[in-house]
């Protein structure tokens, strides 16, 4: 029997990359569980979405009764969890919906799959998997010092957000240990790339600097991270999903390490080159007058609570194991992201059209 993936938060930004990835390379049919919160986008499904495989069902994953109906009609040989609250900024403004959906909805999840699991037949329980995604965020700070994150790092979160996402770890792993699900885990570096909702940094900061708003950059813009390219990410997840080891927990990163100050100003140089200041036509110049640079909008902030000065992934297992390595380099990525972002507005514009502003969170703490 074909594999059939149901993949929970599939209207999200890697959820969206992971559902357009599976439906363009496999035979395999495709169930997205979404409850289509402010960062859940179906139009970033628009291309796969007529397909035969696929299927959608907006519905919440702390709903018992919703995910019991869902499992019934589609019988999923494998659980990829990516349903998730996801912004450090949002965490700190309002932690309640992250210890809610991040927690609460993985332990209902969890749950049901336990009893969707034992009702199966052994030759299908023996295929059945549950691939809980995560964050390297869960490990903490590599404050000054040029050690990595290996799967055996200890946990110590920093934000409400990484702290809900370690609680979701420990979890999915008592599940494994306790009940004998079979489970996979991955924990992921920083993702950029095409569909990225507008809030994050990299399309944050792409959207202010076409419109000559002021791009802001906590403290001084130090923060190292590694940034994974999301195509790079979707395809680790469903090897992993697929191939990776019962138990096992995999690291997934770029080796792209970059300053949050490196990464703004490379954005600042693309534009430069692909669309000067006050030339882009489908976003209004705001400034009276024009900058010669966008490096020129770059402005300083209180840094935030919190903030950890240094994400790196040793991805080793997963190349070791399962033969992953990344495509993209950070320089081939930015630049494929950058472009992307140019040349889809109506994408974008229809996120914006919203509530959402582009200010920044996190400065309520």
């Amino acid at each position: 029997m074909s594999n059939r993936i149901l993949v929970t938060g599939g209207a999200g930004f890697i959820g969206s990359a992971l559902v357009r990835y599976i439906v363009k390379t496999t035979d395999y049919n495709v169930a997205n569980f979404d409850k289509l919160t402010y960062a859940g986008n179906l139009d970033s499904l628009e291309r796969v979405s007529g397909s035969l495989c696929y299927s959608f069902f907006q519905e919440d994953i702390a709903n018992a009764s919703a995910l019991d109906r869902v499992f019934s009609e589609f019988q999923p040989t494998h659980i990829m969890h990516l349903a998730a609250e996801s912004h450090v900024d949002r965490s700190i403004d309002g932690p309640s919906d992250f210890i809610q959906t991040n927690i609460v909805g993985t332990y209902t999840l969890l749950e049901v799959v336990r009893r969707y699991w034992l009702s199966l037949g052994k030759s299908d329980q023996s295929v059945f998997r549950f691939h809980h995604i995560s964050t390297d965020e869960v490990y903490g700070d590599l404050e000054n010092t040029s050690d990595l994150f290996t799967e055996t790092t200890a946990y110590a979160p920093s934000s409400p957000y990484s702290a809900s996402k370690a609680s979701s770890d420990h979890l999915v792993r008592a599940w494994h240990r306790t009940y004998g699900l079979p489970v996979v885990i991955t924990n992921c570096s920083n993702n950029y790339g095409p569909y990225h909702f507008p809030e994050k940094l990299i399309p944050h900061m792409i959207l202010n600097a076409l419109s000559g708003k002021p791009l802001p950059v906590y403290g001084d813009g130090s923060q190292i991270r590694d940034w994974l390219y999301v195509e790079d990410h979707a395809r680790a997840l469903l090897r992993v999903a697929t191939e990776g080891r019962v138990g096992e927990t995999y690291n997934i990163g770029g080796h792209n390490e970059k300053t949050n100050l490196e990464v703004v100003e490379t954005i600042c140089d693309l534009l430069q080159e692909m669309s000067p200041p006050g030339t882009y036509p489908h976003l209004r110049w705001q400034p009276a007058s024009t900058v010669a640079h966008y490096r020129e909008l770059i402005t300083f902030v209180k840094d935030r609570p919190g903030h950890d000065v240094r994400y790196a992934i040793d991805a080793s297992k997963i190349e070791r194991e399962l033969g992953w390595l990344p495509q993209e380099s950070f320089d081939t990525g930015i630049r494929k992201t950058v472009q992307w972002y140019l040349d889809n507005p109506e994408w974008w514009q229809r996120v914006l059209s919203g509530e959402y502003q582009l200010d920044r969170l996190g400065e309520n703490a």
